[in-house]
């Protein structure tokens, strides 16, 4: 590369040249090629890349915490209670390579300020939405800006720092940052919930989001690729067609029973995948190298991704209604139970950096998820305790396990594609975190509605009304009980918890499965993970 190449590029380049041909399962056996090591400006531009990548996180989980006044205000059926949830990360999901791919193109540093300028506006109309529709909708939105920052943040964190070594440290405190902001937002939703109405959980974004737009013009240069392929506006199209049916059938099949119009929907979403990969394989410069997959160290560290975050959302899904709704406890109170495993999984990810360079990731990562597996486990045999400190101690273990494993998986997504599709690779990170999100409702929360509905006895004085408001969901079940005589609503709330913990058992079990199922591709897949690619 000569001297005339535009200033933008350059990240790039410095990247390229620190990423050799190197076996990421085999740091600590052969000597890694480092790069200019960053400046401490740089670590200041990593403090300001956290605030978005915390946002998201947070955006994803606080939800959870917030359902049941929304349930209460908004009164919305199960079926829009799970999409005010999952709309956000199912739009995310879709979009993410998408704008990964743009962000190559015109610039990371722009993308990164265009999403959270919108991110921004929409979670104001987010937080006044007046009806269920409304908030589906503004979380749709904030989908749409969201996919904008996450491949933004971790693409450009790799322009900044090109040795490797202090990048696989950055990247521990991204992945941190992400764990915490997933577990944090239990404990936020609850500080906000106790002083202020459930649209306080949005207004959150707008005092985050303005120190991110003034400091990083200032902070961080300009990236992009420096031969970008065409906008590939029909493989957009297609990843979200294959997204949003699939979930929607998930979700059918779930609550509704097996009938021919969910499993039309999952094969719609199935034929459209198809496609997607079909289409990328053909293209001369695909919106997002399948062929990555081939190697053991990206596809596997990708599955280890998915199936982590499904079981993280799932069980912060049921556990915040638990503590809140069966255990009786204020939102600031239930967030400050989670707060042991917060701590665990931010410990974890950063202490796994140093083991990371003497334990290969195929023990390393199986070791972790078993220990989430664990957590799980224990929610299963505990679920009807009176105490909490099964959840607290479950959470400890789920947080340990996935923060450890997240560390190591990312590092080994990022480092295994070309620094200039640096927005593309950071984006299929997103996407898996971002699917699992989306699966981690969809599946094991439809599951428990479907348990819930199927468990609960009614009293029979109910009027329709209520009867229909009982069945759909906790929050509908805990409300109708308040608003009957005394032994009649207790007889309620005890059946309702009787049978909302009954499919967390279910849940639970699925949640063991999961893991040990992400253990086992890690195990195998991490063996022999390929020499990352050069420029």
């Amino acid at each position: 590369m000569t001297n005339t190449t535009q200033p933008e590029t350059q990240p790039n380049e410095l990247a390229s040249r620190s990423t050799a041909p190197i076996d990421p399962g085999r740091a600590s056996a052969v000597p890694e090629r480092r790069g200019p090591r960053a400046p401490r400006r740089a670590w200041v531009a990593l403090a300001v890349l956290m605030l978005p990548v915390l946002l998201v996180s947070i955006d994803n989980t606080v939800l959870s915490f917030a359902l049941p006044a929304i349930s209460r205000d908004l009164a919305p059926t199960a079926a829009q209670q799970l999409w005010i949830i999952d709309a956000y990360p199912l739009v995310l999901a879709g979009l993410l390579v998408g704008m990964g791919s743009a962000g190559d193109r015109f610039g990371r540093r722009r993308m990164l300020l265009i999403g959270s300028t919108g991110f921004a506006v929409v979670s104001v109309v987010a937080a006044f939405a007046p009806t269920a529709e409304a908030l589906i909708g503004a979380r749709a939105a904030l989908g749409f800006f969201g996919a904008m920052l996450m491949p933004s943040t971790l693409s450009l964190l790799r322009a900044v720092f090109t040795d490797r070594e202090q990048r696989r440290l950055a990247i521990a405190i991204w992945a941190s940052g992400f764990a915490a902001g997933s577990a944090l937002g239990p404990l936020v939703g609850g500080l906000l919930l106790e002083q202020f109405a459930w649209g306080s959980v949005f207004l959150l974004a707008v005092p985050v989001l303005v120190p991110l737009l003034v400091l990083v013009p200032l902070l961080i240069p300009e990236s992009r690729d420096p031969a970008p392929g065409r906008i590939d506006v029909v493989s957009t199209v297609l990843s979200l067609a294959a997204m949003g049916p699939i979930v929607y059938g998930i979700k059918s099949l779930a609550t509704e029973g097996v009938d021919g119009f969910g499993l039309q929907a999952i094969a719609f979403g199935a034929f459209c995948a198809v496609w997607f990969v079909r289409r990328q394989l053909r293209s001369e410069s695909p919106m997002l190298d399948v062929r990555l997959f081939r190697q053991g160290s990206f596809g596997g560290a990708v599955l280890v991704n998915l199936f982590s975050v499904i079981a993280l959302v799932g069980f912060l899904y049921f556990v915040s209604q638990h503590l809140q709704l069966i255990a009786g406890l204020t939102p600031v109170a239930a967030g400050l139970a989670l707060l042991p495993g917060l701590v665990a999984m931010i410990i974890a990810g950063l202490v796994v950096v140093p083991i990371a360079r003497r334990v290969r990731p195929r023990l390393l990562v199986p070791v972790a998820l078993g220990l989430s597996a664990g957590g799980y486990l224990l929610i299963a045999l505990t679920t009807s305790a009176e105490s909490i400190a099964p959840i607290v101690l479950a959470f400890v273990l789920l947080g340990v396990g996935i923060g450890s494993a997240e560390t190591v998986s990312n590092e080994l997504i990022l480092s295994s594609a070309p620094p200039a599709k640096a927005g593309a690779a950071s984006a299929v990170s997103e996407t898996a975190y971002e699917l699992g999100a989306v699966l981690g409702t969809a599946v094991l929360g439809s599951i428990l509605a479907a348990q819930f509905r199927s468990g609960i006895v009614l009293p029979s004085l109910l009027t329709d009304g209520q009867a229909d408001a009982a069945r759909e969901t906790l929050a509908g079940a805990v409300t109708v009980s308040e608003q009957l005589p005394g032994p009649i609503g207790a007889e309620l709330a005890a059946s309702a918890a009787h049978a909302f913990d009954g499919g967390v058992v279910v849940t639970s079990l699925i949640g063991v499965g999961l893991m040990l199922a992400a253990a086992v591709v890690a195990a195998i897949a991490l063996r022999n993970p390929a020499p990352a690619p050069t420029e």
